[in-house]
């Protein structure tokens, strides 16, 4: 089976590693920190940055929105085409279902993002292995070549799928070991996306400031629905900080203040920072390109008048649509896809829970471990079985409703469970004949 970026990559799944960052072995290194020159000066630092949607399907419209908005900021403050990489499946624009062919928009009423975007990845070269290798520099294709006076923003957007924390920040100790940049900032959309960073980065020494959209243990918000396209345009996380960057001078702009701004109007969701926090006086313009621009109006709807947990979205669509359906057809029609995903919901949790019940022999340890939530700190057991279970039960970057119940699988790894006994239970119920 082909393991998309959205396949592979461990975010949601997991919740925080509480791994030492002493085992990371990061290099210590505690560079001054001055403003960049200005752009244009022969010392002037490069600006790279590096923006992943890893969803595909018109469901995940609001990824591939995310990161066209973000590649018109950067562009906009005067970051090179060619110090830009960009990651996406691109089958949005001109999809089928879209009603307006050739465009893509990120807020209710919004200009098209779409056009001038120049995509470095598409469909299945939107891999996990290409984005690591991206940014170590690696590989054939356009990657990461920037150095040691440089800087380096990186945004990921997705519905949570798995991104594996270990691979992930093995990347960036690789980046900074080999002085791949000065200063590094890291955000990070996805469900229970503090869990990438949460214990595995440690607090200063390395130049790197990440926030994210929600703590450990929680999902991400979609939001702006729109009624004409049937989907949703923004993510609230995603929404709120390039909603900022538009309205105000982000070489006045603290990274502080935006995670400020973006912390208190996201609501629907814990936003959190990690890394080196002394990087958080610098300026927004440093990471995201210091060229002023154009200030856009905010939008008038708050994103968060609408927002839906990102593992609730295929179901609320299809409510949506079935509350404005037209004709007797499509309300037979839809109450019956909403009844086709809601037996198909139940019996994904119920896979899970078939396999901890044949992983176990205590039926009340079985019940405990469905209940509660362990921290993760066996990668090696869980990346196994979570393996096990992408290949043989169901696509995980394609079944957002399985990545509501891996955590069962952190609890059998952290109660001691053999993995070998753990992927067999996956294999007997997850056997050639299964189909969800």
């Amino acid at each position: 089976m082909h393991r998309s970026l959205a396949a592979v990559l461990l975010i949601c799944l997991a919740a925080a590693a509480s791994s030492s960052a002493e085992d990371l072995k990061w290099v210590p290194i505690m560079p001054s920190r001055p403003l960049l020159p200005e752009p244009g000066s022969p010392d002037a630092a490069k600006h790279w940055v590096v923006l992943v949607a890893g969803s595909n399907t018109w469901s995940n419209y609001r990824h591939q929105a995310d990161v066209c908005h973000a590649y018109q900021i950067v562009k906009k403050h005067g970051v090179p085409e060619n110090q830009i990489i960009t990651m996406m499946y691109d089958d949005i624009a001109h999809n089928v279902e879209n009603p307006t062919k050739g465009i893509v928009i990120n807020k209710p009423g919004g200009s098209d993002v779409y056009g001038g975007v120049k995509i470095d990845y598409k469909g299945k070269k939107v891999t996990p292995e290409n984005f690591l290798n991206v940014l170590q520099g690696k590989g054939s294709g356009k990657v990461l070549k920037s150095g040691p006076d440089d800087i380096v923003f990186i945004n990921f957007v997705d519905h949570g799928a798995l991104l594996k924390a270990k691979p992930l920040i093995d990347a960036l100790q690789y980046m900074h070991q080999n002085k791949m940049y000065k200063k590094l900032v890291f955000y990070l959309e996805a469900c229970e996306s503090g869990s990438m960073f949460e214990k595995l980065l440690p607090p200063a020494s390395v130049v790197l400031y990440a926030t994210t959209a929600a703590n450990p243990d929680e999902s991400s918000y979609a939001c702006y629905y729109d009624k004409k396209r049937e989907t949703y345009l923004g993510d609230v996380y995603s929404v709120n900080w390039m909603e900022d960057t538009d309205a105000n001078d982000i070489n006045q702009e603290s990274l502080d203040l935006q995670f400020a701004v973006v912390k208190s109007k996201t609501n629907t969701s814990h936003v959190m920072k990690y890394g080196d926090t002394s990087l958080g006086s610098d300026k927004v313009g440093e990471f995201q390109g210091s060229l002023a621009g154009v200030r856009a109006v905010q939008s008038e709807t708050s994103p968060n008048s609408d927002a839906v947990s990102q593992r609730d979205v295929k179901l609320t669509v299809l409510q949506k649509r079935l509350a404005s359906a037209k004709t007797e057809q499509d309300r037979v029609i839809l109450s019956f896809l909403i009844r086709e995903l809601e037996t198909k919901n139940a019996k994904i949790a119920q896979v899970f829970d078939d396999i901890v019940r044949k992983s176990l022999t205590d039926p009340r340890l079985a019940r405990y471990l469905r209940m509660i939530r362990f921290r993760l700190n066996n990668f090696d057991c869980h990346h196994s079985v979570v393996d096990e279970i992408n290949e043989r039960c169901f696509n995980l970057g394609q079944t957002e409703e399985a990545l509501r119940h891996v955590y069962k699988v952190v609890n059998l790894c952290e109660s001691r469970v053999p993995t070998d006994r753990i992927v067999a239970a996956v294999r007997e119920i997850c056997g050639d004949n299964f189909r969800l």
